[in-house]
């Protein structure tokens, strides 16, 4: 994958985050500044998704941890490179463990 696939692949993730987040009527704030989409829930906890442009890989900061993914084009899905979990399972249990509820955003 080259730069440019890889920055469309995260601004069309980031903007059906964003779309997810609306059509579940959650109580998520999102802001994306410089390829970052902080996601801040009603309790001011953040959840944060990262650009590692020089590695091509996506990060994930939540009070859980920090998360590494990096794009599996046979799955066509971001993997964590430390457990070999999918970005959006990952972050529905984020989100679900500071959100208070069960979220489950599907793209």
């Amino acid at each position: 994958m080259n730069e440019n696939q890889y920055h469309d692949l995260l601004d069309d993730l980031m903007v059906a985050i964003e779309d997810a987040i609306e059509e579940a009527e959650l109580d998520i704030d999102y802001e994306t500044a410089a390829g970052i989409l902080t996601l801040t829930c009603e309790n001011g906890t953040k959840v944060i998704l990262s650009r590692q442009t020089p590695v091509l890989q996506l990060w994930l900061a939540a009070k859980s941890g920090g998360f590494h993914f990096d794009y599996d084009e046979d799955k066509e899905h971001w993997i964590a490179d430390s457990n070999g979990e999918e970005f959006m399972q990952m972050l529905n249990r984020c989100l679900s463990e500071q959100y208070g509820e069960s979220v489950e955003l599907t793209l």
